[in-house]
């Protein structure tokens, strides 16, 4: 039996100060640990300094450009059918599409090792923007196995 969408409240993100872009104030909020909210804003602003820097473009445009890169257009979910699990492509919503590649763009950052996070992080977003890096190779991964479980899309609807 499907349980069908729980209605959670959608909670609205003011923009941040600089680039007056709620994309940027979430992304914040993501970097954030430990409610040590001043020092995840300096950590992404000094990030996205270095990357517009290096690739010439406004930092606003960068961080939508690796975001755009990043996100994924389809997933797989796991279904139960007749007593076997299948992984059944689905199509992503806007709000999750956002959400996992600023989680991918994170993880990515974190894993690297070595450089303070101002560094690493403006490196995955170059990376990102330029269509390359760890982050990237998750969405295409992502899309491989949408696209190998194709034969289930027709058990898609939920």
């Amino acid at each position: 039996m499907s349980r069908g969408i729980a209605k959670t409240p959608v909670h609205y993100i003011a923009p941040d100060s600089k680039h007056s872009s709620v994309t940027v104030s979430k992304f914040i909020n993501y970097v954030m640990l430990d409610g040590k909210k001043a020092t995840a804003t300096k950590i992404v602003y000094q990030a996205l300094e270095l990357a517009s820097a290096k690739l010439e473009v406004e930092a606003l445009e960068v961080i939508e450009g690796a975001l755009r890169n990043i996100s994924p257009v389809i997933e797989v979910r796991g279904r139960r059918v007749g007593g076997a699990n299948l992984q059944v492509p689905v199509e992503v919503p806007k709000n999750r599409r956002q959400m996992l590649a600023m989680r991918w763009l994170l993880t990515a950052a974190r894993s690297a090792k070595g450089k303070p996070m101002k560094d690493r992080l403006a490196q995955e977003l170059i990376s990102a923007y330029n269509n390359e890096g760890a982050a990237v190779k998750k969405k295409e991964e992502v899309h491989r196995m949408a696209e190998a479980n194709r034969a289930f899309a027709h058990f898609a609807r939920f």
